[in-house]
C-alpha cells in the first residue's frame, strides 16, 4: 500500500479526531489502529511529527503578537514550487473571506510544506486547512464554514 503522510492524517481525522479530539493523546492505541488499517510505520511516525508541529505552532501562535491587517504575503521559492497558483488563490480567498487570518494562513502554509509531497494540490490543501482550523482554539466557526463549503453538491471547489 503506497500511502503518504496526508493519507494517514486524513484517516486519523476522519476516524478518530472528528469524533474524539482528545484521541491524539493515546498514541499507542492510534498507532496500533493505523498499523491494522494498513499504514506503514514510517508514514505513521511522520504523521505524528506533523501533528506535533501543529501543536507546537498552536502554542507559539497563542504567544505571538497580532499580525498586521492587509499585509501582503510574498511566497518563497520553495513555497511557489509546491503551492501552485490555485492553492495560493484558495488561501487568498479564505483570508479575504475571514475563514483564515494571517496567523492561521501561515500555519496552513507551514503544515502544507511539512507534507512529504513534492506538489500540493488544492484538494490536499483544503484538507490541511480543515485540519489546522479544527486544531485551533476559537476557530470553530471558520472550521464549520470550511467544512460546509469545502465542496458544492457536485464535489467541486467553491472558489
Amino acid at each position: 500500500m503506497k500511502e503518504n503522510v496526508l493519507d494517514v492524517l486524513l484517516y486519523l481525522f476522519e476516524h478518530y479526531f472528528h469524533e474524539d479530539p482528545d484521541a491524539v493523546r493515546d498514541r499507542e492505541s492510534l498507532q496500533g489502529g493505523l498499523l491494522r488499517a494498513g499504514f506503514g510505520a514510517s508514514e505513521i511516525g511522520r504523521a505524528f511529527e506533523w501533528l506535533d508541529g501543529l501543536a507546537q505552532h498552536r502554542h507559539e501562535n497563542a504567544l505571538a503578537p497580532h499580525s498586521v491587517p492587509d499585509a501582503l504575503r510574498l511566497y518563497s521559492e520553495p513555497e511557489l514550487a509546491r503551492l501552485d497558483e490555485e492553492c495560493r488563490g484558495l488561501l487568498l480567498f479564505l483570508e479575504q473571506n475571514g475563514v483564515l487570518d494571517a496567523r492561521s494562513r501561515e500555519l496552513v502554509i507551514d503544515r502544507a510544506m511539512a507534507l512529504d509531497d513534492e506538489q500540493i494540490d488544492v484538494e490536499d490543501l483544503k484538507w490541511v486547512v480543515l485540519m489546522v482550523l479544527f486544531n485551533q482554539p476559537g476557530q470553530e466557526a471558520a472550521f464549520a464554514w470550511m467544512e460546509s463549503h469545502m465542496f458544492d453538491a457536485h464535489g467541486e471547489a467553491l472558489h
